[in-house]
Order: C-alpha cells, then sequence, then structure tokens
C-alpha cells in the first residue's frame, strides 16, 4: 500500500519526478522547452504557482506553491503530456517516468529558502556548470534577466530583499547547504545518495562507513538519517549497522527529549 502524500500546511511543495529506470527525459533543448511549456499551461490551469524549477538530463525539480490541493492533478496531466509527446517523437514504447513522482512539504521560511537554493545547485552538483551558467532553471528569472517568467519569484525576493539576496543565498555556505529533501517513496539507489549528502553536510562520512565510527559519531549518524525520515530498515540497510542498535539509539533519544 503506498503511503499517502503529506500535506504542506503553508501550501509549497518541494517536488521531484525522475525518468523511469533513470532514464534520459530531455534529449533536446526542443524537448526542455516543451516541457517548460506544459509546466506553466497545466500549473496555470490549477491555480498553482511555480516558485523554483530545474530540468536535469533525467530528472526535474520542482517547487510549488499549491494552495487548494490541485498537486495530484498538475503532476498527472504534466507527465502525461509530456510522455505523449516524447513517446510520439521517439517511437520509444512504455513508461517515461518513474510510476509515481515524490513530493515534500515545506512548512517554514527558511526550509523553504534551502530548497530553492538546493534546486538551482543541482547543476552544479551534477558536475554541469555553475548554477548562474545553467539555462534550464528559474535562476536566470530570479536574478532579472529572464523576460518570459515561468517563476513567481516576487514570493522568495521579498524574503531575501531581491535579487542580490538571491545570489548570496546561492553562494552561501552554512546550515542552509545542510537542507536535504525528506523523500520518503525514494528506491535505494536515490536513499544512498540522498543519505550520503545528509551525512557529509552534517561533518560525518559516507553511509557505508557510518558502522566505524566512534560510538557517539555513529549515533549522531543514525540521528540524522533518522531525522531524513528514514525507517529503521533503511538506515540499516545503508549503514549495515544493526537495527536492534539503531531501534535502541533512536528510543534514548527520544527518551532524552521527554526529559527536556
Amino acid at each position: 500500500m503506498r503511503a499517502a502524500r503529506r500535506v504542506a500546511e503553508s501550501g509549497f511543495y518541494h517536488v521531484v519526478t525522475r525518468g523511469n529506470g533513470k532514464q534520459i527525459i530531455f534529449e533536446s533543448d526542443d524537448d526542455r522547452a516543451a516541457f517548460v511549456k506544459l509546466l506553466k499551461e497545466c500549473t496555470n490551469a490549477e491555480g498553482v504557482s511555480v516558485i523554483a524549477w530545474c530540468l536535469m538530463d533525467n530528472h526535474v525539480h520542482i517547487i510549488l506553491l499549491d494552495p487548494d490541493g490541485r498537486l495530484s492533478e498538475v503532476m498527472r496531466t504534466l507527465l502525461t503530456r509530456y510522455a505523449n509527446r516524447f513517446n510520439a517523437r521517439t517511437g520509444h514504447v512504455g513508461h517515461v517516468f518513474q510510476e509515481r513522482f515524490y513530493s515534500e512539504a515545506i512548512e517554514s521560511d527558511r526550509q523553504l529558502l534551502a530548497a530553492v537554493r538546493y534546486v538551482h545547485l543541482n547543476p552544479e552538483k551534477g558536475g554541469l556548470c555553475t548554477a548562474d551558467k545553467y539555462r534550464w532553471s528559474s535562476y536566470s528569472e530570479y536574478v532579472g534577466s529572464e523576460s518570459a517568467q515561468l517563476a513567481r519569484t516576487e514570493i522568495v525576493l521579498d524574503m531575501l530583499q531581491g535579487p542580490e539576496g538571491f545570489i548570496s543565498l546561492i553562494r552561501e555556505s552554512g546550515d542552509a547547504c545542510a537542507y536535504v529533501p525528506r523523500f520518503g517513496l525514494m528506491d535505494e539507489a536515490d536513499a544512498l545518495t540522498v543519505a550520503t549528502d545528509a551525512l557529509l553536510a552534517a561533518g560525518l562520512c559516507a553511509p557505508g562507513d557510518v558502522k566505524g565510527l566512534s560510538k557517539p559519531r555513529r549515533n549522531k549518524a543514525i540521528v540524522v538519517l533518522s531525522e531524513l525520515g528514514f525507517s529503521i530498515r533503511r538506515i540499516e540497510r545503508v549503514t549495515g549497522v544493526g537495527r536492534g542498535t539503531i531501534a535502541y539509539v533512536l528510543r534514548r533519544e527520544r527518551e532524552k527529549l521527554s526529559d527536556e
């Protein structure tokens, strides 16, 4: 049974959709332009606003403001229309996207800014180019160099006092760098990537090295992964630490919090 999507009280969501089997979903700039056009049409039709976006070769990041609970309708229409176009153009048969898109509820201004930063840094993380040089994201809209607006940039820019604040956000280091989306529906490969990002951001190590850490640092790693929404079983799979130990560490952590 699929877990129900968490509803954001704020209306903000970080959404990710990937190619089926991580296949390439954009083979050309024409494909990317078509997806952007469809994204604009589908969100406008449902009263949903795009806050930020970034198209990579085999996946897409979008931050949406969905005040009326239309997220599933928007994504279903968008992905179906794009998949039909892609298959008709390429002769591909079958699913273009993974069966279900990921979504994370965003509930604070800090989380929203960190998510916006994370989305725009994807090209750098992927080794393509710096965020400001990447064409297929909303970066240029935020700095005022893009006339055809897709993103509602004013929400974030008002929080950052304008484009210069946005540029500083993208380039800054510190707490915002530690943001990692907490997608509970990840496959094992994605889970390992997310776990690695989170542990390294916390000053620890790769998941496979957690077992060799000192007990305090090992316990910290377990808590970090638990806070990402990882189950005990998934923490065991990515770290190799026994589930009994993980359960004990998390129980002690809950006891500590209840005593405070």
